[in-house]
């Protein structure tokens, strides 16, 4: 198979229309054979400010669904809004003045919104999470009642949650945490994943000894760059032409289903999108 006959998918992408390349870096992936894109909502104080009321975080959001517009023009497939609050924000929040307890709030009113763009129609799914660095029991807390707030909108509106969290193979707990809550643990996306994950579905970050791992561990998985759009940090994770570039290798190597289980299977089932159909569109 050449890459020409697959849809590629790069699940886990920013996109900065304050700041940024912008479509420009949509159009570099679509370029090199990328055809869709989950863009992520970068945090809120690298577009407007660290958000502290529902507005801000609407502006935020929308900046972001008129980034995706401008993305899909570009694009062979479509790209789609994933909207949420990042968990950093938590440690924003401490810093101005707020108690954990106010932050989290905060934050869940955040989501509140981000699950009201999926409901309503121009995003997809919601992101959500808890700190990658070490904070304090009060903030840990706060911020899996944020993560566990996400899980409960998401099984109320039946849609997916991305998860930005600390590093490991075992989110075994963080999965029976959404299903307690109602949702299915595969539309638990751990984003930034390794090829080894117990628990939510993985989001592979595109690098080839990782991509391996998953092929052989044999489970449904995505692939993703978590490019930043950031000037002033070009190379910062992986630049948007990586996952079309990993995929050509994948095919080369004779990897056909491992990605059409990334680029077209666990797209399906995760998020309910149909990326072969609207390749053809």
């Amino acid at each position: 198979m050449d890459i020409e006959e697959t849809p590629v998918l790069d699940n886990h992408l920013h996109l900065d229309p304050v700041n940024g390349r912008n479509t420009e870096a949509a159009a570099e992936f679509a370029d090199h054979g990328g055809t869709h894109l989950l863009v992520l909502n970068k945090p809120s104080w690298h577009l407007v400010e660290a958000a502290a009321d529902e507005g801000t975080f609407r502006e935020a959001f929308d900046l972001t669904v008129d980034a995706v517009e401008d993305a899909t023009g570009v694009l062979p497939g479509r790209a789609w809004p994933v909207l949420g609050v990042h968990p950093a924000l938590v440690s924003r929040l401490v810093e101005d003045g707020y108690t954990p307890a106010e932050a989290r709030d905060i934050m869940q009113t955040g989501l509140d919104v981000a699950a009201e763009y999926v409901v309503d129609g121009p995003a997809l799914a919601i992101k959500s999470g808890r700190p990658h660095y070490d904070v304090d029991d009060a903030v840990w807390e706060a911020s899996n009642d944020v993560m566990c707030h996400a899980f409960e909108l998401a099984a109320e509106g039946d849609f997916a949650v991305q998860l930005h969290t600390e590093g490991g193979e075992d989110f075994e707990e963080v999965a029976e945490w959404a299903e307690q809550r109602g949702m299915d643990r595969t539309q638990v996306v751990k984003h930034y994943s390794g090829g080894r994950l117990r628990g939510p579905t993985k989001s592979v970050l595109a690098d080839k000894d990782e991509l391996g791992i998953a092929i052989e561990e044999g489970e449904p998985f995505l692939m993703e760059t978590d490019y930043i759009d950031d000037p002033d940090r070009p190379g910062a994770v992986l630049g948007p032409k990586t996952v079309p570039r990993r995929v050509r290798w994948l095919l080369q190597e004779g990897h056909d289903d491992a990605v059409r289980t990334a680029h077209v299977e666990t797209p399906k089932s995760v998020y309910d999108i149909d990326t072969e159909a609207t390749l053809s569109e």
